[in-house]
């Protein structure tokens, strides 16, 4: 397993954010380069790596649907392992990687967990709640969402008990883009988000 490592110039935590992809683009896309940038500049190291279906593609060019759900599970495992253990590592992720985290914290395989636009639902199908480990969910855990975000909008989740910190990117979408109406940039939420997490992570020191 290959890592892209972010390491901060000063270091202001013991804890490694380990941080994987969604599910259509690999641990390089502008996202993950962005919010991990950002994030090791305030201090946190990141790990970024890719499941086992993204290494193939990268390997032949060839697009694959993502790994089973277990298997995913596994590979974000090995990866916590390969970074120094659960008591070590923040379980993070863009998208189904941040769906992942929240599976590994259920199980208590990482100290906490962090999910940058989680899919609490298929777009279009809010009937379709991916909700079935939160009861067991109770570790510290950080969502960052845009409230645009089709997975998950601030409307629909307003009335919800969700097990975890939120934190609310205005008119951002699944990507934390806002409209240009709103006087916003993606820019500015990536920044406001990697603040957001660096927080999160330092809190967990105390």
């Amino acid at each position: 397993m290959q890592f892209l490592i972010d390491e901060p110039v000063h270091l202001q935590s013991r804890l490694t954010l380990l941080f994987a992809h969604g599910a259509g683009a690999g641990m390089d896309s502008d996202f993950m380069q962005g919010l991990a940038g950002a994030i090791a500049a305030q201090g946190v190291r990141v790990a970024r790596f890719e499941f086992p279906y993204m290494v193939r593609r990268r390997q032949d060019g060839k697009k694959r649907l993502p790994d089973s759900m277990p298997l995913l599970v596994e590979s974000f495992l090995k990866a916590v392992a390969l970074q120094g253990g659960p008591e070590h590592c923040v379980a993070a992720g863009k998208s189904m990687g941040g769906r992942v985290a929240s599976l590994l914290l259920a199980q208590n395989g990482c100290a906490a967990a962090v999910s940058l636009g989680y899919p609490f639902h298929p777009p279009a199908k809010p009937g379709q709640w991916r909700n079935e480990h939160w009861a067991r969910i109770a570790r510290p855990w950080l969502i960052v969402q845009g409230e645009r975000d089709p997975f998950g909008t601030l409307q629909e989740l307003t009335p919800v008990a969700v097990p975890a910190q939120m934190h609310w990117l205005a008119d951002g979408d699944h990507d934390f883009k806002p409209r240009k109406s709103s006087g916003l940039t993606q820019a500015q939420h990536w920044q406001q988000a990697a603040r957001r997490v660096v927080d999160f992570v330092k809190v967990l020191e105390i």
